[in-house]
């Protein structure tokens, strides 16, 4: 006799099935974008050297761990709305709109890396709101305000470290 597989509740929070898929895929590039940019900074946390080190490497460890607690945000949000969220490399390298820095770059090319990472993973979150909005999907409004407050503010005060 076969087992009949149970099958999952359907999801009615009064945004549609369709428009659930729309936002967990953008939600799903933000997650690709946010952990590729947690992984830089990371990487350049642990590889600065020169003249800024103390300060580029504790800066640096606030921002990852920044990103790091970002992560299950994004990805508890997909979650919620439905679908699985992205978990692995393969995923996350199809999805960024980030290319990974090859080498170990000097401090100030590391900043600017970030600089560019930062703003591009603004624009990810931007580039959703108006699905969100359109479905009227508060939650992910509020976590994407929140993403992008703290990209660009991010991306100002690195950019602040390379004027003269």
């Amino acid at each position: 006799m076969a087992t009949k597989k149970a099958k999952s509740p359907s999801i009615d929070i009064g945004i549609s099935d369709a428009d659930r898929k729309k936002i967990a895929d953008g939600l799903s590039a933000l997650l690709a974008d946010s952990y590729t940019l947690y992984l830089m900074t990371h990487n350049f946390h642990w590889n600065v050297t020169g003249p800024q080190f103390n300060s580029l490497h504790t800066m640096f460890m606030t921002q990852y761990t920044e990103q790091w607690n970002a992560l299950d945000i994004i990805a508890e949000r997909i979650r919620a709305l439905g679908f699985p969220a992205p978990g692995t490399y393969k995923e996350f390298v199809k999805l960024a709109s980030i290319k990974e820095v090859e080498g170990v770059p000097k401090a100030n090319d590391m900043v600017r890396h970030l600089v560019a990472a930062q703003e591009a993973t603004a624009r990810t979150a931007r580039r959703l709101f108006p699905v969100v909005d359109a479905a009227n999907d508060q939650p992910t409004a509020d976590v994407l305000t929140q993403r992008i407050d703290v990209h660009e503010k991010t991306a100002w005060m690195l950019r602040s470290l390379l004027e003269d």
